[in-house]
């Protein structure tokens, strides 16, 4: 159909159009004969300029005595957006400073913005516009939700993480969480003039990276562990061949040699899931330096701690976890998930010659993400794993060390890829 026929026939369509509360209806009025339009004459967007179709829709807004000539503009551009993007969220997705979109309710579409939660003024029309919404979003990913299946993960072109649950898990309807990523991943330079860690806390972690010390970073829900992960990563050579293993893929990994391995669910028929397990287990036949998994839940605990032990050194993975001392009792844990019949004391020995840095992630009552503790696995002691931190964050004094140095294991194996640490970097 032409851009002249669709536009009589958006002329033409009088069809209901619902408005939520505190909706402007003229521009939901437009908005749904414009969509309904597309819909019955199956307009192939695709095929079709943004350009000529923004010339369309402008014009038949113009012709509409319901629209102001203040609000044409603004009225052509989110009707455009519920066309070629994705609705009245598209904006929020476009902005740089929003780290985090939240639908609870046509009306309540809420962002994390620097760091707090922030109800916005962005709506859709109804439930039904939100599902068409989502379902435009998982069309590319080939995947699908429905009350048979409720819950879904996707991945959005631009690398956001996409969950939404539906009823009837959802009472309330459809509820979309989006967690965005930045277009280029920090630097430990950038998170350091951010104040999420101190000079001296990077270069140490730069150097346990370049050393190869297996670490692992933990921390709680939102408090850039991903993040971290993403900047220390940088400091890997590009020689070294690294197979990254995740549940949807979010690491943006710059090095030449990398292999991105991304977790597959279960189909309709529950038939097909590739969990990260076997993606771990699959990742020690692809000859890899290194292992990257981008968050460990459940029995792979197992086979990562033994791929750091046998051979691939300097792997990294994160755990949600509030303390040093809490992801370790998470990764015992985690080992047991596995089914292997280890005695605890076996499974400690596994994770302290495994794990030599543990990099504590949080996010402060201002929204503001930082390093509370960089955490070095010095051993066992009488069947416990011994930690000492060698750097903390404080209120007073930000991240600080402590004035404990790493112990000789883990400095002489740094020392063997070239890596030592000055004194003066340890000093309270």
């Amino acid at each position: 159909m032409s851009l002249v026929g669709l536009k009589a026939r958006i002329q033409q369509y009088t069809g209901p159009t619902a408005v939520p509360s505190g909706g402007d209806p003229a521009l939901w009025a437009v908005a749904a004969r414009v969509e309904q339009a597309v819909w019955a004459e199956d307009l192939d967007l695709d095929a079709t300029s943004p350009e000529a179709l923004t010339e369309t829709v402008a014009g038949v807004v113009a012709d509409d005595p319901a629209i102001s000539p203040l609000d044409r503009d603004r009225v052509t551009q989110l009707v455009v957006q519920d066309l070629l993007g994705f609705g009245p969220i598209q904006p929020l997705l476009d902005d740089s400073t929003v780290s985090e979109i939240m639908v609870n309710a046509p009306d309540q579409v809420w962002v994390e913005q620097r760091g707090q939660l922030v109800l916005t003024g962005v709506a859709f029309r109804d439930t039904a516009h939100i599902q068409r919404v989502l379902e435009k979003m998982l069309a590319p990913t080939g995947r699908h939700v429905d009350e048979a299946s409720p819950l879904v993960d996707a991945r959005l072109p631009d690398g956001s993480r996409l969950n939404a649950v539906v009823r009837p898990i959802a009472v309330r309807g459809t509820t979309l969480t989006i967690r965005k990523f930045a277009a280029r991943p920090f630097t430990l330079g950038q998170l350091t003039e951010q104040g999420a860690l101190s000079a001296a806390a990077a270069e140490f972690l730069a150097g346990a990276v370049s050393g190869r010390l297996s670490s692992v970073i933990s921390g709680g829900t939102g408090s850039g562990k991903t993040t971290l992960l993403n900047a220390v990563s940088a400091v890997i050579p590009d020689t070294e061949r690294i197979v990254s293993i995740e549940d949807a893929a979010e690491l943006q990994l710059q090095q030449r040699h990398w292999v991105p391995l991304e977790a597959r669910p279960a189909n309709i028929e529950g038939q097909g899931a590739i969990p990260i397990r076997t993606l771990v287990r699959n990742a020690l036949r692809m000859r890899p330096d290194r292992i990257l998994v981008g968050e460990v839940r459940g029995g792979e605990a197992l086979d990562m701690l033994q791929a750091m032990n046998t051979g691939h050194e300097g792997s990294l993975t994160t755990v949600h976890a509030n303390t040093p001392r809490d992801c370790l009792a998470r990764l015992e844990t985690m080992v047991l998930m596995a089914g292997a019949e280890l005695p605890l004391a076996a499974i400690r020995q596994q994770i302290a010659s495994a794990v030599q840095v543990i990099v504590q992630v949080a996010r402060g009552p201002d929204g503001r993400r930082r390093i509370d503790a960089i955490t070095e696995v010095a051993g066992m002691e009488s069947g416990q794993i011994t930690l000492q931190n060698l750097f903390v964050w404080d209120p007073a004094n930000g991240v600080h060390p402590t004035g404990i140095r790493p112990t000789a294991p883990h400095t002489d194996h740094a020392a063997r890829y070239g890596v030592s640490w000055p004194a003066h970097l340890f000093a309270p």
